[in-house]
């Protein structure tokens, strides 16, 4: 196999998306814009442009339901074979009189034996409902609560629950509503979303038109909507968090926002958020219902200091719901809980209030205990138990062993915030113990030649637990501690040049007006896939040559096929690499005269030979010899 050294950046310091399409301050923009209350009548115009438009297909390509069809059966392939100015056009042709495509229902299972509808557009209306949320975003996240933590940029399920505990553990907020919305995506009315978007500021008919035709797009086989936000829709999430945003300022207004008599100046933590505790000690004083709210898409909890607020709390938003948005509430599965007492539920944890010890006033102090849920537990037992039988199988053992252990490390990570995960994956482990023995249990040994070299597998090493299938590790699934959730940093953002220093930092090392040029001058007649992957090669490789490793200049950069398109190469990222001309003139030379005019020219050193060698051997051309 082919290998060139190539520099790989570290994760934080990898440019962003926008970056690539000079596109990141008119992003910028849009968010400060949103922020001062502007009012954006021409958005169209942003959503129109090229670099809009190419950077919608670079977020969606890496996207795995880019690979899913749509009822026209196209995916995310059948686009990458497009020239780049063939692309730009049909998109804005389409959106100049936009008429969506049916979308096809797929019925999704859920644990309790019901079923969850999934509507999948076509991969050209994913497209252009890309385009439109890349604008849109950064207008609402101006706009959003702070702890709306779901599908949102830099937020997590973690800040969640991180929250949460926060409410439970630091302020003694031990009564919870907690509020099931009865088919929420299905009954979001689209009049009212589009009140709420034009009182965001998002006052273009013209893109309020085609987002009212989004909504009302057929399904197939089914009919057209008069109602709902159906899933699946890359835009779908964003909508659904400007239906709740209304819900979660209000929430906040019956006691957070509201305004006191003294003027308070709030100090900022060393996260980024403000102590507003003197805010809060007065409006104490005022006998108003305390009440926080904590909101994961359409999950929340309101936590509360008395029952008897709860209770009122917990009258009001069923009657708000009802009344402002036209959403009823499951009444079996919505209720008022006692975290002394009792678990409430939350992401696929279980959380309440035990008593430990004593505070230095005599009061008895309380800690967050959580679990994994009774419902996701039961899940991960499942599936762990199929992946166990799976690993039984002789054929394809090692992508088999990569799928367990991937399961395994996504479990972890995400569970790792219960308090008691150590103890729910024991009970798991003891059970997938019992699946294993037999044949699989032989087949296991201790220890292995070889030793762990994947970053992400080093921490389990240390496990006496961890078994081997030949080389490959076996990861225990109880080998799991606990850590404690952290919430965002206020100052984080993806839209403000401070808060995106908070993320990442820019590499130095890239030339960005090189980098704009190759984005503004796409290669002709070469597909939409082969120009990105050209940006994202001059960013991974850090503006250098492939081979010798000197900086690539305007005009002298060309991409190569590693596998040559007549012996069955594409336009995959892994198949092309960016190198000088004159290297790309010798990797292809087959006159003995004219290689010997460039080596001499580029003074090869052996290791560079042996690269153009190796380069030159997938051509099926004879190597050069010094």
């Amino acid at each position: 196999m082919l290998t060139l050294t190539r520099a790989k950046p570290t994760k934080r310091s990898v440019l962003r998306n926008a970056e690539y399409y000079d596109f990141q301050d008119v992003l910028d923009k849009l968010y400060a814009d949103s922020e001062k209350g502007y009012q954006f009548k021409n958005l169209m115009e942003l959503i129109y442009s090229p670099e809009n438009i190419m950077l919608a297909y670079r977020n969606i390509k890496k996207n795995s339901g880019s690979k899913t069809a749509g009822v026209d059966k196209k995916t995310i392939i059948h686009l990458q074979q497009w020239e780049s100015p063939r692309l730009v056009a049909y998109v804005q042709k389409r959106l100049s009189n936009y008429l969506p495509q049916p979308v096809r229902r797929v019925e999704i299972p859920k644990g309790n034996g019901k079923t969850r509808p999934l509507g999948i557009p076509t991969i050209m209306d994913r497209l252009i409902q890309q385009c439109i949320l890349q604008i849109l975003e950064p207008i609402c996240e101006a706009k959003f609560f702070k702890r709306s933590n779901g599908f949102r940029p830099n937020r997590s399920a973690e800040h969640a629950i991180s929250q949460s505990y926060k409410f439970i553990q630091g302020q003694n907020l031990h009564f919870v509503v907690d509020i099931d919305i009865k088919g929420f995506f299905d009954n979001v009315s689209h009049g009212k979303l589009l009140k709420q978007m034009w009182t965001l500021g998002i006052r273009d008919k013209k893109l309020l038109s085609i987002l009212s035709a989004m909504l009302k797009a057929e399904i197939a086989e089914i009919g057209f909507p008069d109602k709902g936000t159906p899933q699946g829709g890359i835009i779908s999430p964003l909508l659904s968090n400007i239906v709740l945003n209304e819900l979660d300022w209000w929430v906040a207004s019956q006691w957070e926002t509201l305004p006191t008599r003294t003027p308070y100046k709030c100090r900022e933590l060393k996260n980024g958020t403000l102590d507003k505790s003197n805010v809060y000690a007065e409006l104490r004083k005022t006998g108003l219902k305390e009440c926080y709210i904590v909101r994961y898409a359409d999950d929340f909890k309101i936590f509360c200091r008395y029952r008897s607020d709860a209770q009122k709390i917990f009258a009001a938003v069923k009657q708000w719901l009802h009344d402002r948005l036209g959403l009823e509430i499951s009444p079996e599965k919505s209720k008022i809980v006692n975290l002394k007492r009792q678990y409430s539920e939350f992401l696929g944890f279980k959380m309440k209030a035990v008593k430990k010890g004593k505070k230095s006033n005599g009061q008895s102090k309380y800690v967050v205990q959580s679990h994994i849920s009774d419902k996701a537990k039961d899940k991960i037992k499942q599936k762990a138990v199929k992946a166990v039988n799976e690993l039984k199988q002789i054929d394809a053992k090692g992508n088999t062993i990569l799928r367990y252990n991937a399961l395994v490390i996504g479990w972890h990570n995400y569970y790792q915030f219960a308090t008691h995960v150590s103890r729910d994956f024991s009970e798991i482990a003891f059970l997938v113990k019992s699946s294993s023995k037999g044949k699989l249990e032989q087949q296991m040994k201790k220890k292995t030649a070889k030793p762990i070299a994947s970053p992400v597998y080093i921490k389990y090493s240390k496990s006496k637990e961890i078994r081997f299938i030949g080389d490959t590790p076996i990861l225990p699934i109880a080998y799991v501690r606990h850590k404690n959730p952290i919430d965002k940093k206020r100052s984080i953002n993806s839209y403000t040049a401070q808060g995106r220093a908070e993320i990442h930092k820019k590499l130095s090392c890239i030339n960005m007006g090189i980098l704009h040029y190759l984005m503004r001058n796409p290669v002709r007649d070469m597909s939409v896939e082969y120009n990105d992957n050209r940006l994202s090669l001059y960013c991974s490789q850090q503006g250098k040559c492939a081979v010798t490793g000197m900086p690539l200049e305007i005009g002298r950069i060309h991409c190569h096929h590693r596998t040559a398109k007549h012996l069955g190469g594409n336009d995959s990222y892994t198949n092309l690499i960016l190198v000088d001309i004159d290297v790309h003139t010798l990797i292809h030379a087959t006159k003995e005269e004219t290689i010997q005019k460039l080596l001499a020219l580029l003074q090869l050193d052996k290791k560079q030979l042996t690269k153009i060698n190796r380069l030159r051997n997938l051509l099926n051309l004879n190597e050069i010899l010094q």
